[in-house]
């Protein structure tokens, strides 16, 4: 297969559109708690849209799954599940930084690990990234991308100390830099496993290639694996915190209940005087959480099709959808006025930050063009 790396950024970008948006329609659930549409949003993103494209776009699925290495089949597995520790705490460090912020502290973590673990693990950064003229440019991408990362979170550390507590909490409404920030560190260097995860899987997508799968979709088998690990995970701790919180009736219960945890009026009075228990909107809580889920599937669904785009370096992928998702995300928390109230200043330090990864999606594209001339 010919590859075509700037083929290859485009897709990377559509996938960071999509991660740097899932998030959005969890805004639109009401009065579930975190646990609730988390799990029901992760359901959709690590097990019916992975398994549905897959089989829909992969010849013989179940074969290529059962041929698979053993070897390659755990270790996808369990970065997928040490991936979704990440996860856990990459939903709750938005929750408490903010879209723009919080996906900016923790990717710029998540970009430096999850693109050079990789090739020093197969001791190939030596002789095949510093010793080429295409690795060093590709190096000098993930450099800029780091330096993009940098200049977004100075603007949001600018902007978290220009903002009243009040102006803070109208747009991020648990919000809390400290905190925020310890989970955004654990989240992003946990979240690099993904990139692990499916490294350790390509003899999975190389047996696709070999059952006759068109190149460009040989990596959706290798999501199957690695997200049920995610799954597992988040599925556990969901649960933990649906009992721990006494949350597990929100699954099924169109009303509240006076004990549980989601912020709310404990009751309602209604025309009589008499109270009653708030009524949840079941239907569009679940249309919602779902979205968000095949939304956030659909940045590895581009992932995988960029990757078989990027020749010998796809390693590369994962800086240019790093600095993808934080460009998107970025935008979004400008939509969604949580930068209103920041000098002009600050705004400008992000406009460079996003000018900066834009510039590093670009080095990079060119680093993997002259590898494949």
């Amino acid at each position: 297969m010919i590859s075509n790396p700037f083929l290859g950024v485009v897709f990377h970008w559509l996938g960071g559109l999509a991660a740097g948006s899932f998030y959005v329609p969890y805004r639109a659930v009401k009065k579930w708690a975190w646990e609730v549409y988390w799990l029901i949003g992760g359901v959709f993103s690590w097990i019916v849209a992975p398994w549905i494209l897959a089989s829909l776009n992969t010849n013989d699925l179940s074969g290529v799954l059962s041929e698979a290495p053993l070897a390659s089949i755990l270790w996808a597995y369990f970065w997928g599940a040490m991936w979704g520790l990440g996860g856990l705490t990459f939903g709750l460090s938005m929750r408490y930084l903010g879209l723009s912020l919080g996906m900016g502290v923790t990717l710029g973590y998540c970009a430096v690990f999850g693109t050079l673990m990789p090739p020093i693990f197969h001791g190939d950064l030596v002789d095949k990234v510093l010793g080429t003229g295409s690795g060093r440019v590709i190096l000098l991408g993930l450099g800029v991308c780091v330096l993009g990362i940098i200049f977004a979170g100075m603007a949001g550390r600018g902007k978290e100390r220009e903002m009243t507590e009040e102006q803070k909490r109208e747009t991020i409404k648990e919000f809390n830099f400290g905190r925020g920030i310890l989970v955004a560190t654990f989240s992003g260097i946990m979240s690099a496993c993904m990139a692990y995860g499916l490294d350790a899987a390509t003899p999975i997508a190389e047996l696709s290639a070999a059952r006759g799968t068109t190149p460009i979709w040989t990596g959706l088998p290798k999501l199957c694996v690695v997200l049920l690990g995610g799954f597992t995970s988040n599925f556990i701790w969901c649960l933990i915190l649906n009992k721990r919180n006494r949350t597990g009736y929100q699954y099924f219960s169109r009303r509240l209940r006076e004990d549980s945890s989601v912020p709310h009026h404990a009751a309602a009075a209604n025309p009589t005087g008499e109270a009653t228990a708030e009524r949840v909107p079941m239907l569009s809580n679940y249309f919602f959480s779902a979205l968000a889920g095949v939304v956030w599937y659909l940045q590895f669904f581009f992932y995988t099709m960029g990757e078989t785009q990027m020749g010998e370096y796809k390693f590369s992928s994962w800086t240019i959808h790093m600095a993808s998702i934080i460009i998107f995300s970025s935008l979004w928390g400008i939509a969604l006025k949580e930068w209103k109230g920041s000098s002009r200043m600050t705004r400008g330090k992000l406009a460079l930050g996003l000018a900066t990864l834009v510039l590093s999606t670009i080095v990079v594209g060119y680093g993997n063009y002259l590898a494949v001339q």
